[in-house]
């Protein structure tokens, strides 16, 4: 969340940088500057009460040696009811500290400097493109009929087990797969993170920590009875490893990688968009996650975003980055670059990674920080990237790469599948 001294410095500021993303803070900020000039105030009172307690019970003691009895009692009497009042100065002075802390948590992080304005996605801007365009006839096939015919993905089987939006990927498909996990694993490894296997599910500080609550209750999956949420992604089980955690500066920076399914609910997709593997409820992926000093965020995003482009490019897709409008972004993010690649089949562009800073928003609010060098502690920089989802990546590689012989792999998977066409 943003941190009291973001908006304390330059109120004006957060509120011109939230309305980038739509957010109308013109009534939230002052209230917070008035709840938190309220809590000072009851905290310098709290303060000069526990200076003035310690001072008359001094003199308890002092009067009792002196046979000072009625004095004595009368101090006694006064602690008591400074003790009292402190109690409800206390009370008030909690209640002060929450409300901040339940409004904080209901505002969106600030978009940088560099996020341009736009309402929807038609506002992103294209930042660079890249990968061979495939020419297939007319009459080539989308990926849910290409699976269909050599076997590859049953959904109605999916439907049958769970429902729809949860595939069963067989034979070939299943080895496809399993060959993209490896390979995005081992380009990860290569490139300095560390892989970690995390949970699948989370407890409720997990999901406030990243951001996922109080923002996307609804598109999430919950476990009732033990108050439990499916990850969504394993940015959110990853980046917690360092909640509550002061770090040596010497260990920054953090890189790690995860593989997971993630689980989301996707309330209100519907049509053309959700057909075969455009959008799903369970898929795999591969989650990079770093945590950086403040001063070498920046450079850190744009490593994540040609890691993600070196994958495309090893896959031999067709790919663009946008660079999402603020209207468009997350809630916790404070810039995303998204990569789609190009689905000739279907004659549009996908989206199969996210990579987004978040500056210190999560941070604040997991108490990730770093001890510097100056021997105080601040708060650190987190950054995520998709690296890669990969059911709108198989989507593509089914429809880009067939030929009246059958599907070719690319030649990177192919010490990983076994063969090297599927027929």
């Amino acid at each position: 969340m943003l941190t009291l001294q973001q908006i304390k410095e330059n109120p004006d500021r957060v509120i011109e940088r939230l309305a980038v993303k739509g957010f109308d803070a013109t009534e939230i900020v002052p209230r917070i500057l008035e709840l938190d000039e309220r809590r000072r105030a009851l905290q310098l009172k709290n303060d000069t009460m526990s200076a003035e307690l310690n001072k008359l019970s001094a003199t308890i003691g002092a009067h009792m040696k002196k046979g000072e009895r009625d004095a004595a009692e009368a101090a006694k009497a006064q602690v008591a009811q400074l003790k009292a009042d402190q109690k409800g100065i206390a009370d008030d002075l909690e209640a002060a500290a929450q409300e901040i802390t339940r409004i904080l948590l209901n505002v969106p992080n600030m978009p940088c400097d560099m996020v341009p304005a736009g309402r929807t996605a038609a506002d992103n801007v294209v930042e660079k493109t890249g990968g061979p365009m495939p020419d297939l006839p007319a009459d080539a096939l989308p990926h849910w009929e290409l699976a269909r015919k050599y076997n590859l993905i049953d959904f109605d089987l999916g439907v049958k087990i769970t429902g729809a939006g949860f595939p069963v990927y067989l034979g070939k498909g299943a080895k496809l797969q399993r060959a993209l996990i490896q390979f995005f694993l081992d380009r990860a490894s290569e490139a300095g993170y560390l892989e970690v296997q995390p949970p699948y599910v989370v407890n409720e500080a997990s999901g406030y920590g990243t951001g996922q609550l109080p923002d996307k209750e609804a598109q999430m999956y919950v476990v009732t009875l033990d108050n439990l949420y499916l990850i969504p992604t394993a940015e959110v089980p990853v980046t917690n490893l360092y909640r509550d955690v002061i770090l040596p500066a010497d260990r920054l920076p953090v890189k790690n990688c995860a593989y997971s399914a993630c689980f989301r609910r996707e309330a209100g997709s519907y049509g053309k968009d959700v057909r075969g593997l455009n959008r799903l409820h369970q898929f795999d992926k591969v989650e990079i996650v770093r945590i950086e000093r403040p001063e070498n965020s920046y450079a850190a995003l744009e490593e994540m975003k040609g890691h993600v482009q070196s994958l495309l490019d090893a896959l031999g897709l067709p790919w663009h980055i946008l660079r999402l409008c603020g209207g468009d972004m997350s809630f916790t993010s404070a810039i995303t670059f998204d990569f789609e690649v190009w689905s000739a089949a279907q004659e549009r562009w996908l989206e199969v990674s996210s990579v987004s800073n978040f500056e210190t928003y999560q941070a604040n609010r997991l108490h990730c920080r770093y001890r510097g060098e100056d021997k105080k502690t601040h708060l650190c920089h987190t950054l995520n990237g998709s690296a890669l989802a990969l059911p709108r990546i198989m989507a593509a590689l089914l429809e880009n790469n067939q030929t009246p012989q059958g599907i070719v792999v690319p030649e990177v998977l192919r010490k990983y599948t076994g063969f090297d066409i599927i027929d």
